[in-house]
């Protein structure tokens, strides 16, 4: 299998190309040239979720890495998670389940995607005899996740840049509390835009780069990371029903990579009724599934910070594929203009969203309310962006048949200034989480708007 992008000039690529280089050369995302699709008779033989990586992972992995290495790469990619399941599913009634996915060492559904991205990192590094630099911005959990799962492998550096902003202390100290030498947590004096800003530079300059270095994209423009949350949803389809009937997913979500992989896994055999695209107030994908109106608005500061963006990156690759059955051509003029012109699908294409897709935009309070209510009715604790989820399946009831699950992306006590206004409080968090709290912090202050960051990054480096 290879890859090409979706604006239709970078193409022909290995699973190792598109690993290390993350975006397209044209702008663009990768996307793979064909869906490839799951034997679900022998999926069902699965007995965890290992064992269904095992046969999702090699499907995208032929063009750079022998079954055999993938094989052994998965065996020891997962690690250090408080379940030995690595995810708890929670049945809230017969109709509807939590898609439980904070057990990793980092509380998120992020280590799922980055672990995976980080093994294959090393792996190409080793064989290459080479060295890169991861560099990020974040809004929490990303950035948190990328510095774990990379922080073990001497040949990678980790810079991430960590705004000024809605982010808790415990986030944070997740960052800033790693004792490692390969690690470099940087407080920049701006706004996650500017963070991003600055990142984009960098992937754009690269003059802090040693000879051969390789820039890693750890965000969830990199396809590792979607082939990562494929797995976890043939994983709680295998478990809830033995894949026998279609479920619906309410899917929290910012830059969409988790609705895509949703949408990826049903392109490749999972059945698939409705996916839920819960959002918050920042709601550019509701109006897009509500209005077919893609238009960029200012960002507002919510309770759910991990999906406080201005553009979904990922909705590109749905675009391309769903919307505009590949067309990359048609893909290219539409993002070239954006955002200063909105995107806009034509109307009878458009129309077949609801054939896959419902959407629901949830305000703080609502979020609050819903955190309350499944505490009081059911004794079920979750976090903010678990709780917009939540809500949008109860808002959009009447349209949904079939059993739903929900998706809890972050464990309740990364959020506990969320709980305390909801008047939820937990007994106990994760060691993870615990062990944190007690720990030095050690960052970096640095200015973003000289070239402070990336003379920091070339001496370190």
């Amino acid at each position: 299998m290879l890859f090409h992008s979706t604006r239709g000039k970078d193409t022909n690529k290995t699973f190792e190309e598109v690993l290390m280089q993350g975006l397209a050369s044209d702008g663009g995302l990768f996307m793979p040239n064909v869906w490839p699709k799951v034997d679900l008779e022998n999926l069902k033989e699965s007995k965890s979720f290992i064992d269904v990586a095992k046969q999702i992972v090699p499907l995208y992995t032929k063009s750079s890495f022998r079954d055999d290495e993938v094989i052994r790469l998965l065996d020891k990619t997962w690690h250090n998670f408080e379940s030995d399941e690595l995810i708890e599913i929670y049945d809230i009634d017969k109709d509807l389940s939590v898609l439980e996915l904070f057990h990793g060492p980092t509380a998120a559904f992020k280590d799922f995607g980055l672990q995976l991205a980080a093994s294959f990192f090393n792996l190409t590094l080793q064989k290459q005899n080479k060295t890169a630099i991861v560099f990020g911005a974040t809004s929490g959990d990303t950035g948190s996740a990328a510095i774990d799962a990379c922080k073990e492998f001497d040949l990678i550096k980790s810079f991430i840049l960590i705004p000024d902003g809605n982010m808790s202390d415990i986030q944070r100290k997740q960052m800033t509390t790693v004792n490692q030498k390969n690690v470099f947590p940087i407080l920049a004096n701006g706004t996650f835009d500017d963070c991003q800003d600055i990142v984009k530079k960098g992937f754009k300059e690269r003059s802090f780069l040693r000879d051969g270095q390789y820039l890693l994209a750890v965000n969830s423009i990199n396809w590792v990371r979607i082939i990562g949350q494929i797995c976890y949803y043939f994983y709680s389809c295998l478990k809830i029903n033995k894949l026998s009937q279609p479920l619906n997913f309410s899917v929290p979500t910012g830059n969409f990579g988790n609705v895509f992989a949703c949408y990826a896994a049903s392109r490749m055999g999972m059945p698939l009724s409705k996916i839920i695209v819960a959002v918050n107030s920042n709601d550019i994908l509701d109006r897009f599934f509500r209005n077919n109106d893609y238009s960029k608005k200012s960002v507002n500061e919510t309770i759910s910070p991990s999906m406080d963006i201005s553009i979904a990156s990922n909705f590109e690759r749905l675009v391309y594929d769903f919307y505009l059955d590949r067309d990359s051509e048609t893909c290219s003029n539409l993002y070239s203009q954006f955002p200063l012109k909105n995107i806009e699908i034509n109307e009878n294409i458009w129309k077949k969203s609801t054939d896959l897709f419902l959407s629901y935009s949830v305000d703080d309070e609502s979020t609050y309310d819903c955190m309350k209510f499944y505490k009081q009715k059911h004794d079920y604790i979750m976090d903010p962006h678990t709780a917009v989820a939540a809500d949008a399946v109860k808002k959009l009831n009447n349209k949904i048949n079939n059993k739903t699950i929900m998706l809890a992306t972050a464990h309740p006590a990364k959020f506990p200034n969320a709980l305390e206004s909801s008047g939820v409080s937990l007994d106990k968090i994760p060691y993870s989480l615990e062990k944190v709290l007690s720990k030095k912090e050690k960052a970096y202050e640095l200015d973003i708007k000289d070239n402070s960051i990336f003379n920091f990054i070339k001496e370190n480096n």
